[in-house]
């Protein structure tokens, strides 16, 4: 598993690119304090750990263990300032920020009109990115100056301002309401995956209509619909209803159609706004809308609020391969697909200190995916192995159909000794479940019958579960099971003797002609 340091300082350090840590060299050359050269001293040694090690920074006679708290307190705050000065323009929050501090100065001095017209235009450019939070701490200081000077600044000064602060607390009102709801429902999904049945739709469908009024679903403002639409997004990816999944997440990325130079306010949430509008085309298998949204995502990642911003480059990085492999899952070229590995390895490793688990956990699965489409199931088991022994509290889901594929790769290669013991351990993890879908039921009854069969019997076996899970092919509730683990694909490949992937990339090309996927050999 990645080796993640939880030293805060250490990460800051890390996450910086030359010209940054070239601009702190400069900006603490201009500090001539000895403090602060012993400070300039302790980063030096922080940049050249490969990880964070105490013990290593306490051989630096310089550095006293008594006060290396307070020289880490002061260098984190050190290079926050020197990042500050260079990032203010990069950034709508410190420019407005750096507006509100000079506002401040002013009305302290006395200078109200000067102070006002400030605001004036702080208003401007909030109201212009949208930037609700800030516009009510401009109304806030307005009305502080109007209430306690007479300034004569307008006539119905009084009427306007308390109009102004009506909408935007109305509008933040709603916003807040439906953020909290977009993240309610993103944490469920995080937590479980996709709804397994009945009872969890209805309890996901209630809950997002206690949750929601009718002036949030009428919502126009940007924020408000953002967090609209990605709240109907979410709940559509639970139920597995993927159409009206896409319908939202097109309606989230058009939302930045309608306003583009909100992509620069809110970069973050327009990159996963994209991954789930690719997730949406490969879920609904369209593969040629997922290649062009593929072709249209790749040319942003080259704009400068991406190659410059550590954030978006590591977002990028993660959904950007992630829609590529699901491209090589969809068109069956797996082998292909192995070609994206190394790269991917190289990114996560360089990116460890800052990708949370459960990206690299879908990433892992992906990844031997790919490896056992190709036949190659040695490679697939390495990569499940660091998925089922990884001891974390993230996508139950995830953990059950690793240890399912990790099963079947092991039958894949005959070792038969060590598979009787597999079925026992997946069976145990499966009963520990709740609420198993229907294909996992007769996976769950597969597994049973399997102690009494033996290992060395079990084809059999799987042409009888194949016969089962295709008459789930077209059930809803039953979809997660099908995108997790293609179980179907591989049991065909069994009973026509083709690889995996020749299997996929048949039913591919059969549905591109619109006909029939079925080998006739």
């Amino acid at each position: 598993m990645p080796n993640r340091s939880t030293d805060a300082l250490f990460q800051l350090i890390k996450s910086l690119g030359k010209a940054e840590k070239r601009n702190f060299k400069l900006f603490m050359k201009r500090k001539t304090a000895g403090e602060d050269l012993k400070i300039t001293m302790l980063f030096d040694a922080l940049d050249k750990m490969g990880e964070y090690v105490e013990s290593q920074l306490l051989k630096n006679k310089s550095i006293k263990k008594q006060q290396l708290s307070n020289m880490k307190a002061q260098l984190y705050r050190q290079i926050l300032t020197s990042l500050r000065s260079i990032k203010e323009e990069e950034n709508i929050d410190i420019q407005l920020h750096e507006q509100m501090d000079y506002a401040r100065i002013l009305f302290n001095k006395g200078l109200y009109h000067q102070s006002l017209k400030i605001l004036d235009r702080m208003k401007e450019l909030a109201n212009d990115n949208n930037q609700l939070t800030h516009l009510q701490q401009i109304l806030f200081f307005e009305k502080k100056i109007e209430g306690l000077f007479i300034t004569r600044s307008m006539q119905d000064r009084a009427d306007q301002l308390t109009l102004q602060s009506d909408d935007v607390t109305s509008k933040l009102s709603i916003a807040n309401k439906l953020s909290n709801l977009s993240l309610q429902l993103y944490s469920w999904y995080i937590t479980n995956g996709h709804a397994r049945n009945t009872k969890d739709e209805k309890a996901i469908a209630a809950f997002l209509e206690n949750n929601i009024t009718e002036d949030a679903k009428n919502a126009k403002g940007f924020y408000e619909r953002l967090y609209l639409y990605q709240s109907y997004c979410w709940y559509a990816f639970i139920r597995q209803d993927f159409l009206q999944y896409y319908r939202y997440t097109q309606k989230w990325t058009d939302l930045f159609t309608e306003y583009p130079n909100m992509i620069e306010v809110e970069t973050a949430h327009y990159i996963k706004g994209m991954h789930n509008l690719m997730g949406a085309h490969f879920d609904l298998r369209n593969q040629s809308k997922l290649s062009e949204t593929i072709q249209q995502f790749e040319k942003f990642t080259h704009r400068k609020i991406v190659e410059q911003n550590e954030n978006n480059r590591i977002l990028t990085f993660v959904y950007l391969n992630t829609a590529k492999i699901n491209k090589h899952f969809i068109e069956g070229t797996f082998t292909e697909g192995l070609q994206l590995i190394p790269y991917i390895e190289e990114k996560i490793k360089e990116y460890e200190l800052f990708l949370d688990r459960h990206r690299i956990l879908v990433f892992y699965y992906k990844i031997a995916c790919l490896y056992f489409g190709a036949g190659m199931n040695e490679k697939a088991i390495d990569y499940l192995n660091k998925i089922i022994n990884w001891k974390v509290d993230l996508r139950t889901d995830l953990q059950c159909y690793a240890r399912l594929l990790h099963l079947i790769a092991h039958y894949e290669l005959g070792n038969f000794d060590l598979l009787e013991y597999l079925i026992k351990s997946v069976y145990r993890f499966m009963a520990r479940m709740e609420n198993l879908s229907l294909v996992e039921e007769e996976m769950f009854k597969f597994l049973r019958r399997s102690f009494r069969v033996g290992a060395k019997a079990l084809k059999p076996e799987f042409q009888k579960l194949l016969e089962k899970l295709k008459k789930y092919e077209g059930n809803p509730l039953e979809t997660r099971a099908f995108s997790y683990l293609d179980v179907i694909s591989w049991l065909e490949s069994k009973v026509y003797n083709e690889k995996v992937q020749e299997v996929i990339a048949r039913k591919f090309k059969a549905s591109k002609r619109g006909k029939s996927p079925v080998n006739n050999d």
